[in-house]
């Protein structure tokens, strides 16, 4: 990645429901995850609902960042695929933006490093390469990637999140699973395994969003993430616009599924599949059974891990 001045700089600020708290550092909380961090998202196949890469966004407004690194949008991306689009500045002037990704480093104090871009469309071996070189050069312990996916879960109910790691070291000491997914992987895949290789820590954050509403952006699923973020590394992002956008989102999908009987019912079943999976005198058994249940109710196969398409 090409290091970048620290000042006289722009980019592209996305929609956020966050303003930035100037001056602000964040301190990594000493243990297993040791000093520096780099919560990564990408946006395209690994960020349902947009969940993921606005976790990041609400991050990159709210902290002292400044960008340190980007990648030649030349080496990495099919512009045919991930086209660049064009917009208009202040004075009238038309600017062409390209997709890209840029890690974001401290101003002046502080231990949270992000990375945020477009996911590459090519050449992945190598892209992971340059930031694997940028997270060693900034001497970065552990990286924290982002994803969201989408999932048979019912928009009424918390945002299922899951955290996997796939470092021993850090599954003892926050008690976690390594990921039993198998199958077709993004770039969050690809980087993790190369830092795992270079002995950097990695935790994944997988956040589930309803795949009936794939089509618009998830608060609610953006919230969870940044409430597990908090519980992981303390990150405290104000949440007083998110929880209301959130609140709009559910209400306009009440609204819909109310005017459609056929969604009512589909949702319903979510729910009760849902419900019995978090009833606490649910045994394994009686678990499993009601997803048995609701699947062949469906009759799609689909999977009982609530996946769906959409893997790591």
């Amino acid at each position: 990645m090409r290091a970048l001045p620290a000042s006289g700089l722009s980019f592209n600020k996305h929609s956020t429901a966050f303003s930035k708290a100037a001056g602000e550092g964040i301190r990594v909380r000493d243990g297993i995850l040791g000093q520096r961090l780099l919560i990564v998202a990408f946006s395209g196949w690994n960020d349902a609902g947009d969940a993921a890469s606005s976790a990041v966004v609400a991050l990159r407004d709210l902290l002292d960042v400044d960008p340190i690194a980007a990648v030649d949008p030349e080496d990495y991306f099919d512009y045919q695929f991930n086209r660049p689009t064009v917009r208009s500045n202040e004075d009238g002037s038309r600017l062409i933006e390209w997709p890209g990704v840029t890690i974001f480093g401290p101003r002046t104090e502080g231990d949270v490093y992000l990375l945020l871009g477009t996911e590459p469309s090519r050449n992945w071996k190598t892209f992971a390469s340059e930031v694997l070189e940028t997270i060693e050069d900034r001497e970065i312990d552990t990286v924290v990637f982002l994803g969201a996916m989408l999932a048979d879960v019912p928009h009424t109910r918390p945002i299922s999140v899951f955290v996997t790691s796939e470092n021993s070291d850090v599954r003892g000491a926050l008690e976690l699973e390594r990921s039993a997914y198998e199958g077709p992987v993004g770039i969050l895949s690809i980087l993790a395994d190369a830092c795992e290789r270079a002995d950097v820590r990695t935790l994944s954050v997988w956040a589930s969003v309803p795949h009936y509403v794939h089509s618009v952006p998830s608060p609610k699923a953006t919230l969870a993430l940044l409430d597990k973020l908090e519980e992981l590394i303390g990150v405290n992002v104000p949440r007083s616009d998110l929880e209301a956008e959130a609140a709009a989102w559910e209400d306009n999908i009440d609204t819909l599924a109310g005017e459609d009987d056929e969604m009512a019912s589909y949702i319903h079943q979510l729910e009760q599949a849902r419900d019995t999976v978090d009833s606490p005198e649910a045994s394994g058994d009686a678990i499993a059974e009601e997803f048995e249940k609701y699947l062949r109710h469906r009759g799609d196969g689909g999977r009982a891990d609530g996946r769906g398409g959409n893997g790591p």
